[in-house]
């Protein structure tokens, strides 16, 4: 199931810009990796915030499990960055439209 996937990435007070960056970029390295493999259809950064955006194909919510635990943010413990974290499963829109078919009169 396509899964949109939406996180703010917050530093944690009392931590480096140095250190912030240097997560982050360890996070965009597994990223355009999950990215050129096939895992992440698609991944952007919200311009002008620290928002990251993306839609999976998760077969279920173990999958989503599995790839939230697996980023390089969770593996070196600071998940704390990642906040506002939301998943919200997709259909296409053609099969509402043929939904409405029997929904409206």
């Amino acid at each position: 199931m396509l899964m949109l996937f939406m996180a703010d990435i917050v530093k944690p007070s009392g931590m480096s810009d140095a250190e912030f960056f240097k997560i982050w970029k360890a996070e965009s390295v597994a990223a355009v990796a999950g990215l050129d493999a096939g895992g992440i259809n698609h991944l952007w950064k919200a311009a002008g915030q620290y928002q990251v955006i993306g839609v999976f194909d998760l077969p279920d919510g173990n999958a989503m499990d599995a790839a939230l635990h697996g980023l390089p943010i969770w593996q070196s413990g600071h998940h704390e960055m990642a906040q506002n974290i939301k998943w919200i499963p997709l259909r296409d829109y053609r099969d509402w439209a043929k939904d409405l078919q029997s929904l409206s009169p």
